[in-house]
């Protein structure tokens, strides 16, 4: 087990956050270990659980050789957890937890955010406010009422899990429309109900699964200015007021979602892009553009499409690092061409190790993929997160061959040198890209590098 994330789980602040979210819960763990992903849900024959601090700090350590990162716990409140009849036995589920689990990525970690503020203000408006709070779990958002807000009256009309479920799909269907415009601007963004009676989420101050960053707690007060620094391991942000509630609050809302669906079946809603709807006159974002003609870039220059694809994005993650953490962690200027500051590790270190390459330092896997923060960027992650954003703009493949033409016109020096890439061939594009680049090249090949500068 990491001695970083085994000395977090140590902390008598982070044991009783969690041992306070777990009562009456399932819990779960998850790791990595010898033989590969270790997921563990019972223990000498009874469901995980845990009571108090003590009992949480006793688990970590029982299972600290299996290489452990996060814990989970259902959305079910349990009666009692002490057998495998306990939670098999719906009758034993006293309350459930509303919860709406939002995806994005760590780069891409507003859309997790913009998603979360629509869900907050449906709640809001609809009288949901005191008993409201958020979790970053890593790579997004999951939005949850405290189940103290739904009332007896509210849990006689129907099972908790089903009035949950309910609650959780009502809200996701009446903002269908406006999410689905959020998965068009951010195609890695995904917003699902996954409210079922074995499903877990991740417990307050849980290490994520793959990155280093903690499951901090906020309230809706705080999401205008939250950012995922506040969740950075050893030095996280967390708001305990997770516990705040006003029985009741929910219970209009909870009616409405009955009402509107008395027989919830089949499955549940999952809003993301499914079917790309290309809008006349879109823009891409400058990671996409950075992404494609850093790969266009490598692709020129060497050939290989699948480490351009690699190299295209891990030069994205680090421009948009460096933004986002200031001048202090751009490029400096050494003998080798500039040399970045290395961020923190952002999950489960992969060996790798410094390299130049088109004049640049960075690091790269054993299995030749470059990395930021012991987290390599693979060829698939390029398709989910620059593809499948410019599909939603234009045809992929066109964005391609005019990138791949746009930087087969500038020297081969420029290319080479990434601040004459930056400054020439990047900069005067990323805002305009589809207009000066795609677009430019629909009307037939310019004679000159002005056609894409002008």
């Amino acid at each position: 087990m990491d001695a970083r994330i085994l000395e977090h789980y140590r902390r008598d602040d982070v044991a009783g956050e969690i041992a306070e979210f777990a009562k009456g819960r399932w819990l779960a763990l998850e790791g990595q270990g010898e033989g590969g992903k270790v997921f563990v849900r019972w223990w000498r024959g009874k469901p995980l659980a845990v009571s108090s601090p003590a009992e949480f700090k006793a688990l970590i350590e029982s299972f600290s050789g299996a290489g452990i990162r996060s814990v989970y716990a259902t959305a079910c409140v349990y009666g009692k957890v002490a057998s495998r009849e306990d939670v098999e036995d719906p009758g034993n589920v006293v309350a459930a937890t509303p919860s709406w689990d939002i995806d994005a990525s760590l780069e891409e970690w507003e859309a997790a955010i913009e998603a979360a503020k629509l869900i907050v203000k449906f709640l809001e408006e609809r009288g949901v406010r005191e008993s409201v709070y958020l979790k970053w779990s890593g790579e997004g958002v999951h939005v949850h009422v405290h189940e103290g807000a739904l009332s007896r009256r509210v849990l006689e009309l129907a099972d908790p899990l089903a009035v949950a479920r309910a609650l959780v799909e009502y809200t996701i269907r009446k903002l269908e429309g406006e999410l689905r415009a959020l998965t068009a601007k951010w195609p890695v963004l995904k917003v699902e109900n996954l409210i079922d009676p074995k499903r877990v989420f991740t417990a307050p101050l849980s290490v994520h699964r793959r990155v280093d960053k903690v499951a901090v707690c906020f309230k809706p007060e705080s999401i205008d200015s939250f950012d995922p620094s506040w969740a950075d391991l050893g030095s996280f942000k967390h708001d305990p007021r997770w516990r705040e509630h006003r029985e009741g609050e929910a219970d209009g809302l909870a009616i409405e979602a009955l009402k509107a669906l008395p027989a919830l079946q089949g499955p549940l809603s999952r809003v993301r892009v499914e079917r790309v709807e290309r809008e006349e006159g879109g823009k891409l974002g400058r990671f996409q553009v950075m992404a494609l003609l850093q790969a266009a870039r490598y692709y020129a220059l060497t050939g290989d499409l699948e480490k351009a694809k690699s190299f295209g994005l891990n030069r994205a993650v680090f421009y948009a690092w460096a933004k986002h953490y200031g001048p202090a962690a751009r490029p400096r200027r050494g003998e080798g061409g500039p040399k970045p500051r290395r961020p923190p590790s952002t999950g489960r270190a992969e060996e790798a190790i410094e390299s130049e390459v088109l004049g640049e330092t960075v690091y790269v896997t054993r299995d030749g993929w470059f990395a930021m923060g012991g987290v390599a960027q693979k060829p698939s992650d390029y398709d989910r997160q620059v593809v499948r954003a410019i599909e939603a703009v234009v045809p992929y493949e066109e964005a391609w061959r005019r990138a791949l033409d746009y930087v087969k016109s500038f020297p081969r020096s420029v290319l080479e040198n990434p601040q004459e890439f930056y400054k020439r061939v990047y900069e005067p594009v990323r805002d305009g890209f589809v207009e000066k680049v795609v677009k430019r090249g629909e009307r037939g090949p310019g004679s000159t590098l002005d056609l894409f500068l002008s």
